[in-house]
């Protein structure tokens, strides 16, 4: 794919938060320090699930997975914010500008496909216990991911073939800290149309579609939950899967509310503000959510790091729902 347009533009301004030069040092060091976070608490996860004989389960082996995708992520956006916050310049070529924004696709793709699966994991496990290893074995589980990845990378394709199709007339500012694909759209001269039909079709068919997959695994879960005699074994079902499901309502409801309200207001600047949710805070958070909590991962931590691990017996992925 050639990255060039019809107007010979070569390059945009990222705005950012705030052009005041007082708050920079401020937003340069939170995001920063999320970003770090993120990538440390991320790769923690993937070297205690690797290290550890163990945690080698379906339920981990997407955790993983998701993992890997988050620090992507994160990646895709915020060095180059705080590249720029660093060397007071607001300038990304058109070129790179394109590269961010096809990455950006791909790993929010990723993102919600692998909580879909993640989702239908937990539904196996607790509505099929009995037949759990059978139906989540080694090759269904790498066919899922492998599937993820293709449906995101055609996604994605299509939504960059479609800006690449638009004209760019003058020096464009582009009033966020990365490329985003609406902003974008919004700063073409051409007609747009056609590109915005097929940005909302998909965003509403990836995002619509695996939503309701994730609603109806739940539905399934809270269902079997339901059935279970002993309170404190509900609780403790009902409290992980809502962790989970709260990852995933924020996730969406911002995802889609950035999407949605920018069609229905000019505010660029809390789209923006709307955005860090979902690309810094969410992939940060995950590892709290999904991992820390859970006893496994804990006694895999303290393995990998050398202390002496807590007692007990480990059960393969079948008793929570990360």
């Amino acid at each position: 794919m050639d990255p060039r347009n019809d107007t010979g533009i070569s390059e945009f301004y990222l705005l950012g938060f705030s052009e005041e030069l007082e708050l920079q040092p401020l937003i340069f060091g939170l995001f920063l320090s999320m970003y770090l976070i993120t990538v440390f608490g991320n790769l923690l996860i993937i070297l205690a699930v690797s290290s550890d004989p163990h945690l080698h389960t379906p339920m981990y082996f997407f955790l993983t997975n998701l993992s890997f995708v988050d620090i992507c992520f994160t990646s895709t956006t915020v060095p180059k914010m705080l590249q720029n916050i660093q060397t007071q310049s607001k300038v990304i070529t058109y070129a790179r500008c394109l590269t961010q924004m096809y990455f950006f696709i791909l790993f929010t793709g990723l993102d919600i496909f692998l909580l879909t699966v993640m989702a239908y994991d937990r539904f196996v496990a607790i509505c099929h216990p009995l037949r759990y290893t059978v139906i989540m074995n080694p090759w269904l589980c790498a066919l899922l991911v492998l599937v993820s990845w293709v449906l995101s990378v055609l996604h994605s394709l299509l939504q960059t073939s479609m800006v690449l199709q638009l004209s760019f007339c003058t020096e464009v500012e582009i009033p966020h800290f990365f490329c985003e694909l609406n902003q974008m759209i919004q700063l073409a001269c051409s007609d747009t149309f056609l590109t915005n039909m097929v940005m909302y079709f998909a965003a509403m068919l990836l995002a619509g579609g695996t939503f309701l997959g994730i609603l109806y695994s739940y539905f399934r879960i809270v269902s079997s939950i339901h059935r279970i005699s002993s309170a404190q074994g509900k609780y403790k079902a009902f409290s992980t899967c809502a962790s989970h499901l709260s990852v995933v309502s924020l996730f969406y409801c911002t995802g889609l509310g950035v999407y949605l309200s920018s069609a229905a207001t000019q505010s660029s600047h809390s789209s923006a503000v709307a955005s860090v949710i979902y690309t810094v805070v969410t992939p940060m958070l995950n590892p709290f959510i999904y991992s820390l909590r859970n006893r496994d991962i804990k006694e895999a931590l303290m393995r990998f790091s050398g202390m002496p691990a807590l007692k007990g017996p480990i059960v393969l992925g079948l008793k929570k729902c990360p």
